[in-house]
């Protein structure tokens, strides 16, 4: 009866502290020990309106029965990782390791066996304690499909962090490929009972691909090295992830040899001049897009770093003018740059000057899609016959960038500062001075018609 009348009750869960109201409840016994909340739950509603309150703690409520429920649903893949990371918990809690009960017969002295037995002689049998210090919680057994949504919202959560939500999108993407096509080709198979066969059957599909008996293959060596190394990745750190780092993993040492890998072909220096640079070469294309290409041109900047500058980062009133390449850390529209090298200042010369002048907010329309930033430019190329030969893509201006520096003997390590390649010795300083930057760039900076612009 009590129960069901607190059912009916509108201000159920609901206390007042302070003129403002909380959400206080009682954790069912059933759940305590899995749901790592202890006796009670209060959570601030910061709020002192009596509707709103009931508004939010209906919320709460639904979400707290949902885990409940789940949790003592004893088949569910929630419910046995929440059990058994508790069990690791509880036994560290102790003082001692947690390990099934056929590894603590076979694998421990005699002596911690004996410490084991003593410390839950007083436990009841069926003691959340006793399951845990005597090894009788079973592993997880998650199948890979599970494995992988625990990946995304548990494991990596970290890593995904300060990915923005195309790189996010994007990241998550190329892995749910790789497992689905281990699915395919296996089967949607628990992580515990995965074996080094299934791992040769998704590596033997990646050889028909890339190395076929016969003709040239249809997939890259590190198309194929990509693939095997995410389920690599997934698989060790779901083990470490439940406290066996040690686990053999059946992907290891499975990849593909990559010495025939060719760089993108440049862009002749004449091309660019001649056919890029030329009046009505870009006129076609969408200014945002036109000038992205523009500077890179004259920076050597990937065209995902170009595409999600922004008014913080572009730098026209400063002794050299220029802009900075790095994540952007706002919790709310947080963005990675690919490697720690890639933070970097690139002074501002010949047409990516004037493109940032006229562009000194950047290119909103391009922030975080890069996918259709490339889809746009490089079909523009194409249809404009703007590509020397097959083998050219937009991004081969990267590489004509890094070979007119070299060309005009640029210092390596200046050369690598501007690319954002890493440096190979203790990192002093910026390198070097601004005002040196932007004289060595000028001597390459191409002769161009502002009306492109």
């Amino acid at each position: 009866m009590g129960r069901r009348r607190e059912e009916h009750d509108p201000d159920r869960f609901l206390q007042l502290r302070g003129g403002r109201f909380h959400y206080r409840r009682r954790v069912p016994k059933e759940v305590k020990d899995l749901a790592g909340q202890g006796e009670s739950i209060r959570r601030a509603l910061t709020t002192t309106d009596r509707a709103k309150a009931r508004t939010v703690r209906d919320l709460y409520e639904a979400a707290d029965n949902a885990l409940w429920a789940s949790l003592m649903i004893g088949g569910s893949p929630q419910f046995a990782r929440v059990r058994y990371k508790s069990a690791i918990k509880r036994a560290e809690s102790l003082g001692f390791v947690y390990r099934p009960l056929a590894e603590i017969l076979t694998a421990e002295p005699l002596e911690t066996i004996l410490q084991r037995v003593e410390s839950t002689i007083s436990e009841p049998p069926k003691s959340p304690t006793l399951d845990a210090v005597g090894g009788m919680v079973q592993r997880p057994d998650d199948k890979i499909s599970d494995a992988l949504n625990l990946y995304f919202s548990e494991i990596a959560r970290d890593e995904l962090r300060t990915k923005s939500p195309d790189q996010r999108k994007r990241w998550k993407a190329k892995r749910q490929m790789s497992v689905a096509l281990f699915i395919e080709l296996v089967e949607d198979k628990p992580m515990t009972l995965i074996t080094r066969d299934d791992a040769r059957k998704v590596h033997k599909y990646w050889l028909d691909r890339v190395a076929p008996e016969q003709g040239p293959g249809d997939r890259s060596a590190s198309t194929g090295n990509r693939n095997m190394g995410n389920l690599r990745t997934l698989y060790a750190a779901y083990f470490r992830h439940f406290g066996f780092p040690e686990q053999k993993n059946p992907f290891a040492d499975l990849s593909f040899s990559d010495k025939s890998k060719r760089s993108r072909a440049p862009f002749p220096t004449e091309w660019i001049r001649d056919k890029i640079l030329a009046p009505g070469g870009l006129a076609k294309l969408n200014d945002q897009a036109r000038g992205i290409v523009l500077a890179f041109v004259e920076t050597g900047c990937r065209p995902s770093e170009l595409a999600n500058l922004h008014a913080d980062v572009i730098h026209l009133d400063h002794e050299v003018p220029h802009i900075s390449v790095e994540p952007r850390e706002d919790p709310e529209d947080p963005r990675e740059i690919k490697t720690e090298s890639s933070v970097r200042k690139v002074p501002l010369v010949g047409v990516a000057l004037e493109v940032f002048k006229k562009h000194p907010e950047g290119f909103p329309r391009y922030k975080d899609r890069e996918a259709q930033l490339s889809a746009t430019v490089n079909k523009h190329f194409k249809k404009q016959m703007l590509f020397p030969t097959n083998r050219h893509t937009v991004y081969s201006l990267r590489h004509s960038f890094e070979d007119r520096m070299k060309n005009a003997r640029f210092d390596e390590e200046l050369r690598r500062m501007l690319m954002g390649h890493a440096i190979h010795r203790p990192k002093y300083g910026e390198g070097g001075d601004m005002k040196m930057w932007r004289e060595e760039l000028m001597k390459i900076a191409l002769p161009f018609d502002p009306a492109i612009v």
